[in-house]
């Protein structure tokens, strides 16, 4: 048990006059645990058994499935702006629209908001947050929601209308123009 969960107990049994013990506490039968450990288990529905080292190069594969970073503007993205969608070079699931990209200055390819999202509701887009001090600071990871491929941070310093900075790595993402759209097929 942590120790505010031990403290909090302690506390509420001393104000209550009983004594504090585990045998006076109701423990639950099922007790999921939390774990930021590298083993943990995926929150999609992605086949696991995909060999991502013979799938992607090694740069994509350090960036997406080791949470690495490219090099500050080094990224094949960083200066394109052709009108299209950029997808997960993983799974391809749509990302971020070329409407939305913009340059930042900051090295890395920016986009205002994920693609499917409304407002800001993201809950049609294909990608998710989590919370990552992995830089030294709180911030925010984003990932692809089909294989929980690693794409980048999003910051809140961003343009307006949503003040979001979606700083997105390139070897992340896969672009495909406009007019030759067509999705891959499923892997057999």
């Amino acid at each position: 048990m942590s120790r505010s969960v031990v403290r909090l107990l302690w506390q509420v049994s001393r104000r209550s006059g009983t004594k504090f013990g585990m045998a006076a506490m109701k423990v639950p039968a099922v007790i999921r645990t939390l774990t930021t450990t590298q083993g943990a288990q995926s929150l999609t529905r992605y086949d696991e058994k995909t060999d991502w080292q013979k799938k992607l190069t090694p740069e994509q594969y350090v960036v997406t499935r080791e949470r690495g970073t490219e090099e500050p503007f080094s990224g094949l993205y960083l200066k394109h702006f052709e009108v299209g969608m950029y997808h997960c070079v993983c799974c391809d699931a749509p990302l971020f629209s070329s409407e939305t990209k913009y340059d930042s200055g900051t090295g890395w390819p920016a986009f205002k908001e994920a693609h499917g999202t409304w407002e800001r509701d993201e809950s049609h887009a294909s990608i998710i947050r989590r919370p990552d001090n992995s830089l030294g600071s709180a911030g925010t990871e984003v990932l692809c929601k089909n294989c929980d491929a690693h794409l980048g941070h999003v910051f809140e310093d961003g343009p307006d209308p949503t003040g979001q900075r979606f700083c997105i790595n390139s070897a992340a993402l896969k672009f495909t123009p406009r007019q030759d759209y067509k999705p891959e097929k499923p892997e057999e």
